[in-house]
């Protein structure tokens, strides 16, 4: 599998592993087989991923939690990403919270809940409206230089955003939604792209465009024999040389095959098309 560098430093599989499907109903409390979710985990560096994506409120606390007793002590070059800034109110409820004395909370919890003396990757989980961004990311750059940080990323952000962070600490990772339905942050990616910065579109799947029977996605699947979410994952690898997707899976077998995308071939032509069926897709 091909390595991208976090940073300029820290290789890492093109083809992560995201968690928060390893936790219960709503990304809310203990996954209905927990041992299921180690296997995951374990089978996921058994293949060759060294990127592993988490967030403390995946359950809340729960994913990292797993991942601890799933992998720790982590193997050599192995990157645990984890991130902060999201508070939990119940199922699929979230509200972003940036005042730094809880991102540092958040820092401190997720290190002892990983196991780690450093997190490799942390990540803004969402910009506080009511909090300047320059609090946000200059508390997370204050971390860094006391060394409980190696470097920095951010979700769910627009390009005036990732400028702004940027004159206070280098980012090295951008996490937005994207994928086939769903590609109105291609001006991030490209602006990724352009200045080596990691692009992480989550969700890289959506169930409603391979729940197509017909399509450009059917009809390059069917010419390589393959899955069309595999073709959708090919996809977003062939866009930029920086993006780095993490679907994620409570299946081993749908991990395999999320895998085995990083090995299909697309041409040009076929990038193009597959990306124009969706183009005016919000």
């Amino acid at each position: 599998m091909t390595e991208l560098l976090l940073g300029g430093d820290l290789p890492v599989s093109r083809l992560g592993l995201g968690t928060m499907r390893l936790t219960g109903p709503g990304i809310w409390g203990e996954p209905r087989d927990r041992s299921a979710a180690l296997q995951i985990l374990r089978h996921a560096v058994e293949l060759g991923v060294n990127l592993i994506d988490t967030a403390d409120a995946y359950g809340p606390f729960v994913s990292e939690d797993i991942i601890a007793e799933a992998l720790h002590p982590y193997p050599e070059g192995l990157v645990v990403a984890t991130k902060g800034g999201l508070t939990r109110q119940g199922p699929d409820a979230w509200q972003p919270l940036g005042r730094p004395e809880y991102l540092r909370q958040c820092v401190e919890l997720s290190l002892r809940r990983l196991k780690l003396e450093r997190i490799d990757l942390y990540q803004l989980h969402r910009v506080d409206p009511q909090v300047p961004l320059a609090d946000q990311v200059g508390e997370l750059a204050t971390l860094r230089a006391e060394g409980k940080i190696r470097h920095i990323g951010l979700c769910a952000v627009e390009i005036e955003q990732i400028e702004q962070a940027r004159e206070l600490v280098e980012i090295v990772s951008v996490q937005n939604i994207y994928n086939l339905t769903r590609q109105r942050h291609r001006d991030v990616m490209e602006y990724c792209k352009q200045e080596s910065i990691a692009f992480v579109p989550f969700f890289p799947l959506q169930a409603g465009a391979l729940a197509k029977t017909d399509g450009v996605l059917q009809q390059t699947a069917a010419a390589h024999g393959v899955a069309p979410s595999q073709i959708a994952l090919a996809w977003l690898l062939h866009l930029s040389p920086t993006t780095l997707p993490i679907p994620g899976t409570s299946k081993v077998a749908h991990l395999e095959e999320n895998l085995a995308a990083a090995q299909i071939k697309l041409t040009e032509t076929e990038v193009a098309d597959l990306s124009s069926e969706w183009s005016d897709e919000p």
